[in-house]
């Protein structure tokens, strides 16, 4: 298993589009990646400009392969605007 955790800024006033575009494409992620085992977008209760996304992919072949999807690069490109910068990106192996 492999972990990923996005996090994700967005400009003052976006949360509403950011949170529409991205769960869109979430619910393509869920549906359409066999190698996907979890995708959740969570808001940080401290920063509230700023959202992580938690990720977990069966082995690195299903990781390379969601961002190679057309609903993932499309999907970019609909919340993309709402981003105050580019997202960080962790990678975590699992233990289990």
């Amino acid at each position: 298993m492999i972990g990923v955790i996005a996090t994700l800024k967005i400009k003052d006033g976006e949360s509403e589009a950011f949170e529409t575009g991205f769960n869109a494409m979430a619910a393509q992620v869920r549906a359409n990646e066999p190698g996907n085992v979890a995708y959740l977008l969570t808001k940080s209760r401290t920063e509230p400009n700023t959202y992580k996304v938690l990720e977990i992919y069966k082995d690195q072949a299903a990781l390379e392969a969601h961002g190679q999807y057309e609903h993932f690069k499309a999907g970019g490109k609909v919340f993309g605007s709402t981003l105050a910068g580019r997202p960080e990106v962790e990678l975590l192996d699992g233990i289990v």
